[in-house]
């Protein structure tokens, strides 16, 4: 499993923008996002650079924790 730091979670909605983004790349990831921690997990065959650029791409700022 892959953990990741990622800013500007607030919600929800963050959440399911999240977990969509990954699964649009790999639909059989399993995505666990902490609000509170501000971290996701990522079970995935995917890179982690694959993992970085789709929740980049939703506007939030990432790094490999």
């Amino acid at each position: 499993m892959q953990t990741f730091n990622v800013e500007g979670m607030s919600c929800g909605h963050c959440v399911k923008a999240i977990t969509e983004a990954v699964q649009a790349k790999d639909p059989a990831a399993d995505v666990r996002v902490d609000l509170g921690a501000k971290t996701v997990q990522v079970q995935s065959s995917l890179p982690a650079d694959a993992v970085v650029a789709a929740i980049k791409e939703e506007g939030y700022g990432i790094s490999v924790a």
